[in-house]
């Protein structure tokens, strides 16, 4: 079983900027499509980005421009670089990783709040 955690969340201003990491306990090498979803306080949680083990990306149309994903397999880390951060971001950011297989795994969660 493979163990995600992410790490990097905050509190940051409007505007500024925070990197989150997600770190497995083993090698990526069967999670073909990786994922950082979202969830705030009374809110169904979304999808903001995904990336492929081909390094295709998606993203929410909410933070296209800002945010940024990335994988490096020889680390077995994914990453969100989140700029020009808005309130409307404020959320539990949660790492997730799909086999081949289309097994779920994910991340406990890591807080980012931004205020105005």
């Amino acid at each position: 079983q493979v163990q995600l955690v992410e790490s990097g969340g905050g509190l940051v201003q409007a505007g500024g900027s925070l990197r989150l990491s997600c770190a497995a306990s083993k090698s990526i090498f069967n999670i073909n499509l990786m994922g950082w979803h979202r969830q705030a306080p009374g809110k169904q949680r979304e999808l903001v980005a995904s990336i492929t083990s081909g390094g295709r990306v998606n993203y929410v149309d909410s933070v296209k421009g800002r945010f940024t994903i990335s994988r490096d397999n020889a680390k077995n880390t994914m990453y969100l670089q989140m700029n020009s951060l808005k309130p409307e971001d404020t959320a539990v950011y949660y790492c997730n990783g799909r086999t081949v297989w289309n097994e779920d795994y994910w991340g406990q969660g890591t807080q980012v709040t931004v205020s105005s």
